[in-house]
């Protein structure tokens, strides 16, 4: 009976032990190039250049090469620094005056 529980208490641990925290670190910035053979994407973050080595589980992947010039978000694991998780394309946000005016004017139903 001891041996049966202490299987089940080092399977239990091992487990345990294999489960990550899915915490991720995302990064905002703007992609400068992409190496496809090495599958590097450098991203100019808050003025500095960061690169990212993309693995076969990134999302976003297969579209990486099309994204130079684009904002985009790259997120990573936060334990394992160099694997790259997300690589999501950013929407560019409207400048403030491009806002469609509404007419605030009611008419007046002629009775």
């Amino acid at each position: 009976m001891k041996n049966i529980l202490s299987i089940l208490t080092v399977l239990a641990l091992a487990a345990a032990a294999q489960a990550g925290c899915g915490v991720k670190i995302s990064s905002k910035g703007t992609v400068k190039s992409y190496d496809a053979e090495k599958k590097a994407l450098v991203v100019t973050v808050d003025g500095k250049d960061t690169s990212f080595t993309l693995t076969p589980e990134t999302e976003g992947a297969d579209k990486a090469a099309d994204l130079k010039g684009k904002s985009v978000e790259v997120k990573v694991d936060k334990h394992v620094k160099t694997k790259v998780t997300d690589v999501i394309v950013v929407a560019a946000e409207a400048p403030k005056g491009d806002e469609p005016k509404t007419d605030k004017k009611k008419k007046k139903k002629n009775a």
